[in-house]
């Protein structure tokens, strides 16, 4: 595949100001050293917990933000070397779609009117009739009308406002959008409603992702890989049926142990995190997750782990971890299989059966 974004040591430190004149006390370490590569028609998920810097990167590659350090490389093309002329027309490649998509809608234009923007921003339409069949296409490329363009977005539920955003991405014929928790805020059979959009829409215009989540269940059907992310440093990558089946790093074993069973006959061992994570102002030295691992070493709080593969010599298998004694760890509890139908049938009638008990019983 043709690699379409090339991410390399990629920096953020906020300075934090205080006191009669402002100056600078100390640095929040958002970001501190990412690297990560995307393929044409990929879809990589970036997961982690809040505050650990996901949604930063995403605002830093699209240059919403300016990096401290790094370099940001988009289709051969050095972003952060681009002037502000020549930034605004490579914006057209680069969209986002935000976590509430209420907030990012103008609340005084009507859909037609922002789906119509960006076509003559960018010299996409040319004269109003053309516009108007243009955001129409879009709007059925999305389940929706094309009487919806005269609306407003409180006249939308959740997920259609959603669908809207996902429609002005759309609009400027982009390569690769950037989807800061696309789905988070939606209830859940919309969520998934909203994701098989997204896949469909990237098998047909052959759109790459950065998908931005905290919910691995939902990054699981998505994602073609994962990096998960702690605290300004990304600790584990890997395609996404090798995370799943063989995590690694230990942060990455907690989070898939969050991850909620549908089945509530299920038991599995449960690697419980202690501790709050730590503060991006004053990380703790070495390892950054040692605070919170019950398998830390004294070196762990004295040298940081590089994020390396294990392939054979010149040779990169795509399963990259910042731990060295993961091969000592006892094996990892994975998710289990989706239960087929007639398991589901089973379950389903035991779960009446002890209900019918219980109400005899009482």
């Amino acid at each position: 595949m043709t690699t379409l974004l090339e991410v390399e040591g990629l920096v953020k430190h906020f300075p934090v100001r205080g006191g009669v004149f402002g100056r600078t006390s100390g640095h929040v370490r958002a970001v501190d050293g990412v690297d990560f590569h995307l393929d044409e028609g990929e879809t990589l998920a970036i997961v982690g917990e809040s505050g650990c810097g996901k949604s930063t990167v995403g605002r830093l590659v699209l240059r919403l933000i300016e990096p401290s350090a790094g370099r940001v490389r988009f289709e051969g093309d050095d972003l952060l070397s681009l002037d502000a002329d020549q930034m605004r027309a490579r914006r057209r490649r680069l969209q986002v779609i935000f976590q509430d998509p209420y907030a990012s809608l103008n609340p005084r234009m009507t859909i037609g009117s922002m789906l119509g923007e960006p076509l003559y921003l960018h010299r996409l339409v040319a004269d109003e009739t053309e516009r108007r069949v243009r955001i129409g296409e879009l709007l059925e490329l999305v389940g929706l009308r094309p009487e919806h363009a005269r609306r407003y977005p409180h006249e939308f539920s959740g997920g259609q406002r959603q669908r809207l955003a996902i429609a002005r991405a759309l609009a400027v014929e982009p390569k690769l959008i950037v989807a800061d928790e696309p789905v988070s805020a939606l209830d859940v059979s919309i969520q998934a409603q909203v994701i098989n959009l997204m896949k469909a829409l990237q098998q047909r215009f052959g759109l790459a992702y950065i998908f931005i989540s905290h919910d691995l269940a939902v990054v699981k059907h998505i994602a073609d890989r994962i990096a998960v992310m702690y605290l300004g440093r990304i600790v584990e990558t890997a395609t996404t049926d090798e995370l799943f089946r063989n995590p690694r790093h230990p942060y990455t074993r907690a989070l898939l142990a969050a991850v909620p069973l549908p089945d509530p006959t299920a038991a599995r061992e449960r690697a419980l995190l202690e501790g709050d994570i730590p503060s991006a102002l004053a990380p703790p030295p070495g390892c950054l997750f040692h605070t919170r691992c019950r398998f830390a070493r004294e070196s762990c709080r004295r040298d940081v782990p590089a994020l390396a593969d294990d392939g054979p010599l010149g040779v990169n298998s795509g399963h990259a971890t910042a731990c060295p004694w993961w091969p000592e760890f006892p094996p990892a509890a994975v998710l289990p299989a989706p239960a087929g139908r007639d398991q589901d049938k089973t379950r389903l009638d035991r779960l009446q059966a002890a209900f019918v008990r219980q109400t005899e019983a009482t």
